[in-house]
């Protein structure tokens, strides 16, 4: 029973050890990050994938990592793609665009 509690005890240090190096390496990888950072999402056909991608990035960003702003970039998307882009612009704060213009909204 002694020797189960020492290896509890050994996993849960070496758990906190890793989630203690994990938040050292983001602050020394981006302790005062001022630069702006773009994601371009393609959004084709029916939006097939937009909202798993769009929920993977904020999910990173919840780990303290980089927050980018989030750009769908419509390539095509049909009237249920447009639904779904627009649904995840009010839901997440993404900004949806088509392609050409997509220079001009990053710049600002």
């Amino acid at each position: 029973m002694e020797t189960m509690a020492q290896a509890l005890l050994a996993l849960l240090a070496a758990v906190g050890l890793l989630a203690l190096a994990w938040l050292c390496f983001g602050w020394l990888l981006l302790p005062g990050w001022e630069g702006k950072v773009y994601t371009v999402l393609p959004g084709r056909g029916s939006g097939g994938g937009l909202e798993q991608s769009v929920k993977a990035l904020r999910w990173l960003e919840g780990l303290g990592g980089l927050r980018p702003t989030i750009y769908i970039a419509d390539m095509g998307l049909n009237p249920e793609g447009k639904a779904v882009a627009e649904g995840l612009a009010r839901r997440y704060g993404v900004e949806v665009c088509p392609l050409g213009i997509l220079p001009e909204r990053m710049e600002n």
